[in-house]
């Protein structure tokens, strides 16, 4: 990470020089050091925002987290699915919380809820550090679990549906069987990466983190032994693996009707169970909910580190100078330059992305209903803002040394946009 974040920093410094040093000065346009120098302070502020903007959610859900953790719910979800997440990590225990932590990460990218699935990843990653003998490096588990969680096989996109319709698309929810697709093709491709990759990224100690505070894996509440209570039975097991599965065609088909229904009722049934299973779910949520704070101010400097230099990038013009070079070519294989500053931009910059999606959409010689339009809203649902997701995850419990993991969710990434350009060229061309 560290040879990554000097090296698009030296990038857009350079460009920027080059770029100043052939300017020709003009009255009422900036030049090209003093964008790039504006771009930094607005993306440090930005950060500092969205960091904040977190708070809210943060302290919901991770206080709805900690009433379903006190009624058993992680630890039912992760015997429910232990087939299939024993395999994928088996450094975990079966009954941990951080299964069923990871579980409910997944489900709520599945059903496009992104406010809900990063404090449920953050609680999956404070947990997977606890059992982490290195502190401020990621171990194998961490590093499968953040490429998953980029990739994440995705349902229901509810966010680019409602852009779509907002666009005045005739089908908004048409994405979602290329979203389907692209999303399955890069989750498939993240497990091989991450499994292939660790060999070449062995663990190495980080001697700075052996004194690091880490109160996440350090509070009496938490340090109590897990207890493997075994597995339930096969065949429920199976049973609601393809329940499941049987979801896929019903979120195809009524996903747009379901989707205003989730976030209410995700709220009532974790309060509901804790309920019914003796938790004084006030109390705990409020102590749940205290983490959100906490955790918001400690990703701050990830964030702000990470995102000054993606707006560096964009602001320094070297973007659009990738784009021209190499978008005569992409157009042979279905990704034509109107899209491609889309593929360039959704892992560094969520907010880059959404606004090269809403221009590409809303211009009338394009739409939201061409196949240009199908493409970039399929990859807005399809791919994830890589950087922001690990700046934010690994800055939750302070690792430093991602080993494979950004290679891992990069080549998922790629998958992700040869998928949408596969399917859509299939569907729409």
């Amino acid at each position: 990470m560290n040879l990554i974040f000097l090296g698009i920093v030296l990038i857009a410094v350079m460009v920027a020089g080059v770029r100043q040093w052939m300017h020709t000065p003009q009255e009422g346009v900036a030049a090209p050091m003093e964008v790039l120098s504006s771009g930094m302070i607005s993306s440090a502020q930005g950060a500092v925002e969205l960091a904040l903007g977190l708070v809210g959610v943060m302290t919901l859900f991770l206080g709805l987290m900690k009433v379903a953790e006190a009624g058993g719910l992680l630890t039912i979800i992760a015997r429910l699915i232990r087939p299939l997440m024993v395999r994928l990590f088996p450094d975990v225990p079966p009954d941990h919380p951080a299964m069923g932590a990871m579980i409910l990460n997944m489900s709520a990218n599945a059903l496009g809820l992104g406010n809900a699935a990063t404090p449920f990843g953050i609680r999956a990653m404070q947990e997977l550090d606890k059992l982490n003998p290195q502190p401020g490096t990621a171990t194998n588990s961490m590093a499968l679990f953040l490429a998953i969680n980029t990739s994440s096989i995705t349902l229901l996109p509810t966010g680019v549906i409602a852009i779509r319709a907002a666009a005045g698309s005739a089908d908004p929810a048409g994405i979602l069987p290329t979203t389907l697709f692209a999303t399955i093709c890069a989750t498939i491709a993240a497990i091989c990466a991450a499994t292939l990759y660790r060999r070449w990224f062995p663990v190495r100690p980080d001697p700075s983190a052996l004194n690091m505070e880490r109160p996440w894996v350090t509070d009496a509440a938490d340090t109590s032994p897990v207890q493997d209570s075994g597995a339930y039975p096969f065949w429920v097991s199976v049973t609601a693996l393809v329940l499941i599965v049987s979801m896929i065609p019903l979120m195809v088909l009524y996903g747009q009707s379901v989707s205003p229904w989730i976030m209410p009722m995700l709220m009532l049934g974790f309060l509901l169970f804790g309920a019914l299973r003796g938790v004084r779910i006030y109390e705990v949520f409020v102590e749940g909910a205290k983490e959100g704070f906490q955790v918001a101010l400690r990703i701050i400097p990830y964030l702000v580190a990470i995102l000054v230099a993606v707006g560096m990038f964009r602001a320094s013009g070297a973007m659009e100078m990738m784009v021209s070079a190499i978008g005569g070519f992409t157009s042979r294989f279905g990704l034509p330059p109107e899209a491609l500053p889309m593929a360039l931009l959704r892992p560094l910059s969520g907010s880059g992305a959404y606004g090269v999606m809403a221009s590409v959409i809303n211009d009338p010689a394009i739409g939201p209903d061409s196949y240009i339009g199908y493409l970039v809203t399929t990859l807005q649902g399809s791919t994830e803002t890589t950087f922001y997701v690990l700046a934010v995850y690994f800055g939750a419990i302070q690792v430093r040394r991602l080993r494979h993991t950004l290679a891992a969710a990069l080549t998922a990434d790629v998958v992700a946009v040869i998928a949408a350009v596969a399917v859509c060229s299939y569907l729409f061309l």
